[in-house]
């Protein structure tokens, strides 16, 4: 029968040369999920990439062929779970609370669009449906009814923190952002917060560029001009999904003269080649440094993350009760199949022997039978709906053998997941 499972690798397990390696970038999700899709044995598949994480929740009869697809992009060891686990683990990450900071709201809004790079893909299907609404809807309740997020804690805010922390009040400070997309906004945000007013925006598209310079006050431009802007700059702050490094240490050598220059690297891949962190008076910070420093912010509540985890596990119990009739309803449907032919082929058997039966007493005969077979059947398919997840797939498994039913539900697996589909 079908499983659930999460495999992947963060911040949490593994290095950021690590992720930088399993990350998906813009254009090559869709190819990956239809290669995943390929394998025998699954059908269904969601990615989750972001730079602190690169994630798969694959359904099927063999979802962990899916692991050596993600192995071939880096040789690490990758997490799993399963089932209710897998989607435990999935209602934290929307929550927040498996985040680099804890209660960032970020990555409910990724999560979001990774569920609609799958659907666009035509990759999900009544599982990972599910699974994805359940969990942003649990995401939104953890942050409705807890302060996780007070603050609007962020990656971007403790690139900022770390920034003041290093080289002290930020107003007077030339702040050079590379890139325009969500994360750079948040940062421009963040400097903007501690009253820094001479910013430069660089993004390979223009208009992006100008449109947050001017929300923010700055001045915009293209990468054609980075160079002298970094030659000026006190902070530089990258956050692009270029697959490449955009910025080396022969570019900073020959602008920077040994004066004194922060660099934060919030892209994975990363935008900067480490080799800069070698480069006279440059300080260089990439994600994993960016972690060390994050351990000790005071975004993290810790009774707010409890009470986020006690919403998790209300929700996990609702999603385990679908899972469960998810797994159940074939093998029941399989059951009242079997009876139901038992009590047909008992008829024709039967149906010579009965000269003298009219039409009418003949329909009576099968009602009852039917009947019988039907009352036969209740009380075990009462116990059957009422198992708890620890014994379920177990017993399952028995009453399928004691009946003869393999054969039934896989015939019926495929109708049974259309009728959830429109359900869903």
């Amino acid at each position: 029968m079908s499983e659930l499972l999460a495999l992947g690798a963060s911040h949490k397990t593994a290095d950021l040369a690590v992720r930088e390696r399993l990350a998906l970038l813009d254009g090559q999700v869709e190819p990956f999920l239809h290669e995943l899709m390929a394998l025998d044995g699954v059908t269904e598949a969601v990615a989750v990439s972001t730079c602190n994480r690169t994630e798969l929740y694959i359904v099927g009869e063999a979802p962990e062929q899916a692991e050596r697809v993600l192995r071939a992009r880096a040789d690490v060891e990758l997490y799993s779970s399963r089932n209710c686990d897998a989607a435990r683990h999935l209602y934290r990450v929307v929550s927040g609370l498996d985040s680099m900071v804890v209660g960032e709201a970020e990555i409910q809004g990724q999560v979001k669009r990774a569920y609609e790079r799958a659907l666009a893909a035509r990759t999900t299907g009544p599982l990972t449906n599910q699974l994805f609404r359940a969990a942003l809807a649990t995401g939104k309740r953890v942050r409705t009814e807890t302060a996780i997020s007070e603050g609007h804690a962020s990656v971007a805010s403790v690139a900022v923190d770390a920034a003041r922390a290093l080289i002290g009040e930020l107003a007077s400070r030339h702040v050079v952002i590379v890139g325009a997309g969500e994360t750079s906004e948040q940062v421009a945000r963040a400097f903007h917060a501690h009253g820094v007013s001479t910013m430069f925006v660089a993004n390979r598209h223009r208009d992006r560029a100008i449109a947050l310079a001017q929300r923010f006050g700055g001045a915009s431009g293209s990468f054609d001009q980075l160079p002298d802007e970094l030659e000026h700059a006190d902070v530089v702050v990258s956050s692009t999904a270029s697959p490449h490094a955009i910025i080396g240490p022969e570019e900073l050598e020959a602008v920077r003269g040994g004066k004194p220059l922060l660099i934060i690297d919030l892209a994975v891949p990363r935008d900067i080649d480490p080799a800069c962190a070698g480069v006279e008076g440059v300080t260089l910070m990439d994600m994993d440094a960016l972690q060390r420093a994050v351990r000790g912010h005071l975004s993290v509540r810790r009774a707010e993350a409890v009470r986020a985890e006690a919403i998790v596990e209300e929700e996990i119990q609702t999603f385990a009760g679908w899972l469960g009739r998810l797994e159940v309803m074939p093998t029941l449907a399989a059951l009242r199949m079997r009876g139901d032919d038992v009590v047909s082929e008992l008829l024709a058997a039967n149906a010579g022997r009965w000269e003298s039966l009219s039409e009418r007493d003949a329909a009576r005969v099968e009602a009852l039978a039917r009947s019988v077979v039907k009352r036969l059947l209740h009380e075990p398919t009462e116990r059957v709906k009422a198992l708890d997840g620890d014994h379920r797939h177990a017993r399952l498994q028995l009453l399928r053998e004691l009946f003869g039913l393999e054969e039934d539900v896989t015939s019926e697996a495929g109708e049974a997941a259309e009728v959830r589909r429109l359900a869903g």
